[in-house]
């Protein structure tokens, strides 16, 4: 939207100057026919002054400037978040993401020279960017994911479930059959708050082991969609070695990018990782970090112990 030259106006020095020069020489005269005066340039000016070049390219300066400043504090937050979701990895999900990179990089080089305007190929950039980082968000939920199931294995849930299931039965008819006795005995209440917590235990577990069946089904899926993002970008450098078309190579990014859209909308709805769900910023200039793709540059990122199981 054009900005509101008139409304930006009234916040502007440029009026500041003008109620100076205007009304305020006027107040200084100390005659009617002066403050008259100054009080006429001063309605002029709050018609005319708006409209003039010199004020409008002003206002369009002070924004451009707002807007970089903006633009700039989102990218470093953005390149902030990238290094600490790359660091996070274990040795052999970084090398994944170095090998994607260096696709990236590959189909960057191969379609400079079908691209016919800077514009064209900073457009390009833009989506390797967002491949990469889709990339490296589904690693970082992967390993999650990965380091969730096995502490969970390690614990032997499904065991504990069945255990239990075996046990609750002969209390809950012990506690029956003494219910029915009379007097009340003495063991029963003991036997009713066994069978309470043994039956809130069940209840848990089995919870967990639900939880633990989904949390495999979207680590399936994640691995799947990666697996399945990897050969679309290397079909496209296919394509930009080959073809040496940019309208192919586009054509090839935007169909990769329009599958990306259900992905990220399912990596949103996962409610466990939602810290990992941050839109990229808008960038209008150079890459995230310079390197093809927008990726980080893997020696950029401290070296941390595997913390996964790695497939």
């Amino acid at each position: 939207m054009p900005p509101n030259y008139r409304r930006a106006f009234w916040t502007s020095r440029h009026h500041a100057w003008l109620a100076l020069l205007t009304l305020g020489l006027g107040f200084a005269s100390g005659t009617g026919l002066g403050l008259f005066v100054g009080a006429t340039l001063y309605a002029l000016g709050l018609v005319f002054v708006p409209d003039l070049a010199f004020f409008r390219r002003a206002i369009d300066a002070r924004n451009e400037t707002a807007n970089a400043t903006e633009a700039a504090a989102q990218l470093a937050a953005f390149q902030k978040q990238q290094e600490s979701l790359l660091a996070n990895l274990s040795t052999g999900r970084r090398a994944r993401y170095t090998q994607l990179v260096a696709v990236c990089r590959d189909i960057e080089s191969a379609s400079a020279e079908a691209q016919t305007t800077a514009e064209i190929g900073l457009d390009t950039r833009r989506k390797l960017d967002e491949l990469t980082w889709t990339y490296l968000r589904m690693l970082n939920i992967e390993q999650s994911l990965e380091v969730y199931l096995e502490t969970e294995r390690r614990e032997q849930v499904p065991a504990l479930v069945k255990t239990l299931e075996a046990e609750t039965p002969p209390l809950a008819a012990e506690v029956e059959s003494l219910r029915k006795i009379s007097p009340r005995p003495a063991t029963l209440d003991g036997k009713e708050r066994l069978l309470t917590s043994r039956l809130e235990r069940l209840s848990s577990l089995r919870l967990r082991v639900t939880r633990i069946e989904q949390a495999q089904a979207n680590h399936d899926l994640v691995r799947s969609e990666q697996e399945r993002l990897v050969e679309q970008v290397k079909l496209i450098r296919a394509d930009a070695i080959a073809a040496k078309n940019a309208d192919t190579l586009t054509a090839r990014i935007d169909l990769s990018i329009e599958h990306l859209a259900a992905t990220n909308k399912w990596l949103s709805e996962l409610a466990e990782f939602k810290d990992l769900t941050a839109q990229m910023p808008a960038v209008n200039g150079p890459t995230l970090s310079g390197t093809a793709g927008g990726a980080l540059r893997p020696d950029s990122a401290r070296a941390t112990p595997q913390s996964a199981t790695e497939k």
